[in-house]
């Protein structure tokens, strides 16, 4: 199974009003393993960032200057994601910007190239109901260190966002390692012949019976002559 982690970072919020993508990184995990194949952009907008963007990632109009447009890298980003599952934290967000970079080169939406889409926050409001679910507060709730994220930036998401997901699926892990093994032991069954056993048939004391009659008779009561084991009984006698 290939998993893509991806993020974006862009120039704002709002991809139908002009926003653009000014980074991409992606992360591979193949089989539950990071592989090290991963992908990373930097992207000439060709406009520049809001204020509240800039503040939120740091990535400044100067620098992104001399950066390639998405034109010029969109066939090596679709041939890496192709067939791939694709797995991003508030993906309706990343998706629009991405289908709108699409759209502007004249390329099919984004889920025309995957095998499908897993939103983490979708998946972690399921798991922790009522709680704060920003990839921050997962990274401190599951333990995933986060300390060099001062600033957002697409590729150090997406490795964290690999890290999360892997504790949140943790309890995948003995159940496909127990679906998948090839070890013989795992799959030999030992034949029992049950013929040579002799089954013991105990009998209930008297005192036991009067308990069983008592508990039968106050059900019929309860019932009003509906208990359905004393008609069974009575039916057999």
């Amino acid at each position: 199974m290939r998993q893509i982690f991806l993020d974006t970072e862009t120039t704002g919020l709002s991809a139908d009003n002009g926003d653009r993508v000014i980074e991409i990184g992606c992360v591979e995990l193949l089989h539950r393993k990071l592989t090290g194949n991963n992908l990373h952009f930097y992207l000439n907008p060709e406009r520049d960032s809001h204020e509240d963007a800039l503040r939120v990632h740091g990535i400044t109009n100067e620098f992104l200057k001399d950066k390639p447009k998405f034109a010029e890298v969109v066939d090596q980003f679709l041939e890496y994601i192709e067939g791939a599952e694709v797995i991003i934290h508030n993906a309706p967000f990343d998706v629009g910007f991405l289908n709108k970079e699409l759209e502007l080169q004249g390329h099919k939406p984004f889920t025309s190239y995957v095998d499908g889409i897993t939103d983490t926050l979708v998946m972690a409001k399921e798991m922790f109901p009522g709680k704060r679910n920003s990839l921050d507060s997962l990274c401190d709730r599951l333990e995933v260190d986060n300390s060099g994220r001062t600033l957002h930036g697409a590729l150090l998401d997406a490795e964290l966002l690999a890290d999360v997901y892997i504790n949140m699926t943790r309890g995948q892990d003995a159940l496909l390692m127990e679906v998948e093994s090839n070890d013989e032991q795992t799959r030999t069954t030992e034949r029992v012949d049950l013929r040579s056993y002799q089954l013991p048939v105990i009998a209930a004391s008297e005192a036991e019976m009067t308990q069983h009659d008592d508990v039968l008779a106050q059900l019929d009561k309860s019932s009003g002559g509906k208990t359905v084991w004393r008609n069974l009984e009575n039916s057999v006698a």
